[in-house]
């Protein structure tokens, strides 16, 4: 690579692009907050709901929202951790001299997203969240069939 098309680490340029990337992530980590905060909205207010209508086996019905904001939760895991990936590739190649003019503003995440999505299901930010809601959604049914 000539000495022209190396990058300050400096410049306007390299400093927005991080800027960027920084604005995705955290992008991706407040969609994964606002998963946790709406599933335990909708599983309260559906076993409010049950309570009311004194039909125990309808409490069953909040493991529904919360399955999928699981997996919606693992997947904004999976994808902030395929930018922080990115990112982090950037700045390997920004201080040893190997990024290009091209490589400013591509907004790209990095990694396998399918391996990254599976690990994110394993997570200690997911599973004691979730394991402890589908917990007390099975113990509001249990006490409400009493």
């Amino acid at each position: 690579m000539t000495q022209e098309s190396v990058l300050d680490p400096e410049s306007s340029a390299v400093r927005t692009h991080l800027n960027i990337m920084q604005g995705v992530i955290q992008r991706m980590a407040e969609n994964s907050r606002a998963c946790k905060f709406w599933c335990v909205t909708i599983a309260s207010a559906t076993l409010v709901l049950v309570a009311r209508t004194e039909r125990p086996e309808y409490a069953l019905i909040a493991l529904i929202p919360s399955a999928l904001f699981l997996i919606l939760d693992a997947y904004y895991l999976a994808l902030e951790r395929r930018f922080r990936s990115s990112y982090s590739t950037f700045l390997d190649e920004l201080h040893r001299s190997e990024l290009a003019p091209s490589d400013l503003f591509r907004v790209q995440p990095s990694g396998d997203a399918f391996s990254t999505f599976a690990s994110s299901l394993r997570s200690f930010s997911i599973w004691p969240f979730y394991s402890t809601l589908l917990v007390m959604v099975l113990f509001a049914w249990y006490m409400l069939g009493r």
